[in-house]
């Protein structure tokens, strides 16, 4: 947790910027019905029935100092589909950083090990050498910032159905080019500090 904690306290470096990654499921859901819009003294109507479409995976990479991210749909979260997100870290977005810190929660996918079952061992050497993992605390994926902007994009952008990867992508890209454009970041206040305060309980006696 402290390594986390202490890596947020961090000012922003160029050359090492700081990723949050998590990834997300999603249900696609088309209507039965078509909705009849506002009209006036009418709101909206939605028929409660819906059609199930499938799911898909999001994956969100966050850089909170820059106020920068990024949301890619992907049919499944395998192994493949993590080392390819990472590639793109290393050699789309940050070609010239030294190191990539990247925030990543402990699930079986996000290691280095991914990326050797996926591409050949040059290849994955070559990536490793400039990622560098901070994992959250089994059950305390809440450190991740990440789930922040899952929450952000959850409350103002998947709220509604979406029938198909088409759509979904279309509304994504539309409300991440926005928040990219407000250079939105997050003010994170929970310290190493604090945490030895709040969660002293934590810690051995």
């Amino acid at each position: 947790m402290e390594d986390v904690l202490d890596l947020y306290a961090e000012p922003y470096k160029a050359d090492r910027p700081v990723v949050c990654f998590d990834e997300l499921p999603f249900q696609l859901l088309a209507d039965t019905r078509a909705p009849q819009p506002a009209s006036p003294g009418h709101p909206a109507r939605v028929d409660y029935e819906y059609r199930r479409q499938g799911t898909v995976n999001l994956f969100v990479c966050f850089e909170p100092l820059a106020g920068w991210r990024h949301v890619e749909v992907t049919a499944r979260r395998t192994n493949k589909d993590f080392a390819e997100q990472m590639r793109a870290l290393v050699d789309e977005r940050y070609p010239e950083a030294a190191r990539i810190a990247v925030v990543l929660d402990n699930l079986s996918t996000h290691s280095p090990a991914a990326l050797y079952q996926t591409v050949p061992p040059a290849e994955a050497r070559r990536l490793v050498k400039r990622l560098e993992f901070h994992y959250t605390p089994r059950h305390g994926s809440w450190l991740n910032m990440a789930e922040l902007e899952f929450a952000i994009l959850s409350r103002q952008c998947l709220h509604r159905r979406l029938p198909d990867q088409t759509t979904l992508r279309r509304e994504i890209a539309a409300w991440e080019a926005e928040r990219n454009t407000l250079k939105a970041t997050a003010h994170w206040r929970f310290t190493t500090a604090k945490a030895r305060s709040k969660l002293r309980r934590l810690y051995p006696a």
